[in-house]
């Protein structure tokens, strides 16, 4: 028995030291009320005169309100209704009132569960729970019994719905007689010596229900606060000023950088804008050239070669765009070496758009007339060569 108790204190301490870092909320004078009602049959421990042990059976009606003022501790107050109407041994006080006796009771009740292994947050599935506690009776038979008496109880419960606001119960229970008004002590209706000896008492087996209210934090039962201690909140708050320090010196590094950034600008500003002169080409940037026969501006066979070579160019490079210009020696007059450069400027791009299939605003053409500034022979100026505008 002494291992025993020692056991029990250990685990109670055990749950005392878990609990240190936590605090429970919703304890106020108005949370933690619960209403219940609950039905069963009650029975003699021992024979009383025609009546005994399942031989008088009398089914019973109960109401319970409580208040949990702990996690574990609470107090509930009972009052059960004892029916029969015969007056023979099938009746447990063998009276022929419908109603054979009362019990009220002012009980305290102990949440083994949670006293043992700790609250976590909210009641668990299953919970057991104890009750003891001390009322009043009274037997409407001939004598009018009315007795002071104490009633131990276990409930085995289940916690339903998704705020576990429901709770469900099967409780056996012992009520026993301690005095009666007739100074018959021991007696729960009358009868016997004994304080707690079972030829006073009386079993009974209940099913019952509760409705927890809702409390102060929301729910309709405890709520579990997490608890930090000093070390913990002095490293929290270390967090909190390095990174305010980090924080500061990435302002200031943003700040310099801006400030280095408005004064590059404000000095680019400053500066006078430098004028590029683009000087225009004298000669073509791509290298093929096409040459035509003397007062001719039709394309040899031998010339559809450098044409090819242009029309590669202009589809490897799609954002090329070409000018083509068209040259004739100084032979003859201005004025027919002029068109006849046209022509030859012409003719070229008018191979380029229908044999290779180069789009026609990728081409422009230009007559240059005559000239012996290409070329230091004379009949090689008869030509038409190609420049990338867009390299100019």
């Amino acid at each position: 028995m002494k291992k025993l108790i020692l056991l029990c204190a250990a685990a109670m301490l055990t749950a005392s030291v878990s609990a240190q870092k936590t605090a429970v909320t919703a304890n106020k004078a108005g949370d933690n009320w619960y209403v219940g009602i609950n039905a069963g049959a009650a029975t003699p421990m021992q024979k009383w005169g025609d009546y005994g042990f399942f031989k008088g059976v009398a089914p019973k009606l109960g109401v319970r309100v409580g208040k949990n003022l702990t996690t574990v501790f609470g107090l509930a107050a009972d009052a059960d209704m004892y029916f029969g109407s015969k007056s023979d041994s099938k009746s447990m006080l063998g009276t022929k009132t419908f109603v054979n006796a009362i019990n009220v009771d002012l009980m305290g009740t102990a949440n083994l569960m949670n006293a043992f292994a700790g609250y976590k947050g909210e009641p668990r599935f299953f919970e057991i729970i104890a009750l003891g506690g001390f009322g009043w009776s009274h037997a409407f038979g001939v004598s009018k019994v009315n007795a002071i008496n104490s009633k131990i109880a276990l409930d085995f419960a289940l916690n339903l719905g998704a705020n576990k606001a429901w709770q469900v119960y099967i409780e056996p229970a012992a009520v026993f007689g301690l005095w009666s008004k007739n100074g018959a002590r021991g007696t729960q209706f009358g009868g016997h010596d004994a304080k707690f000896d079972s030829r006073n008492g009386i079993l009974q087996l209940s099913a019952g229900v509760n409705y927890k209210f809702g409390t102060s934090n929301g729910t309709h039962n405890f709520a579990v606060q997490q608890l930090r201690d000093q070390a913990e909140i002095d490293a929290l708050n270390a967090q909190i000023n390095d990174a305010r320090r980090q924080c500061d010196e990435k302002c200031a590094a943003r700040d310099a950088e801006i400030a280095r950034l408005k004064k590059a600008l404000q000095d680019c500003e400053n500066k006078p804008a430098q004028v590029v002169e683009k000087k225009p080409a004298t000669v073509t940037n791509l290298q093929p050239t096409v040459l035509f026969r003397q007062g001719k501006s039709t394309i040899d066979a031998a010339q559809y070669a450098p044409i090819e070579l242009i029309a590669h160019y202009m589809k490897n490079h799609p954002e090329a765009k070409i000018e083509i210009k068209g040259y004739a020696s100084p032979e003859g007059k201005a004025e027919f070496n002029q068109k006849l450069s046209e022509k030859r400027a012409e003719v070229v791009k008018k191979v380029l758009v229908k044999k290779y299939k180069i789009a026609a605003d990728r081409l422009t053409t230009v007559g240059c007339g005559a000239t012996d500034k290409l070329f230091e022979q004379v009949e090689f100026n008869r030509v038409a060569t190609f420049n990338d505008s867009t390299k100019d």
